[in-house]
């Protein structure tokens, strides 16, 4: 698989994808099976405990899973996800997660993703699971 399609495919995703874009999350980095997306703590992240909700880390890490397991110009979707925290976001912090594959065989692939803060702390680990389905992202040249 090509580096021109795992981008041509994080293109097509990202032009609809609302849900990161309106998090303020930007695509560091793509590549086949390989992705990395960023996103900065705002004000409205932070919880009664005063850090970021878990749930908008787990979305940035599933948001990261969903860019590289979908850079072969296939649809893939979650099949299961899970995440385990280890310490807090804050306010501030821009936090780093990157997803990368740890097995693709069949329809089935397998990825894990690292959460860091900008010090490179380790914020949360997750693991997705994914299932390809027929479609493509674009079509793909034939000649």
């Amino acid at each position: 698989m090509s580096q021109s399609q795992a981008e041509r495919s994080a293109a097509a995703m990202w032009a609809n994808d609302r849900a990161s874009q309106g998090l303020g999350m930007q695509i560091a980095e793509v590549t086949p099976g390989r992705a990395v997306l960023t996103m900065s703590v705002r004000e409205d992240m932070v919880n009664g405990l005063d850090v970021c909700h878990g749930g908008f880390i787990f979305t940035l890490a599933d948001s990261a899973f969903a860019f590289a397991c979908n850079s072969y110009n296939q649809l893939t979707f979650a099949q299961h996800c899970a995440v385990t925290f280890h310490a807090p976001g804050r306010l501030g912090d821009t936090l780093t997660a990157t997803a990368q594959e740890v097995t693709r065989q069949g329809r089935s692939g397998l990825y894990d993703v690292t959460v860091t803060d900008g010090s490179g702390a380790l914020i949360a680990t997750f693991r997705g699971h994914s299932r390809t389905v027929k479609g493509q992202h674009y079509q793909e040249d034939t000649e």
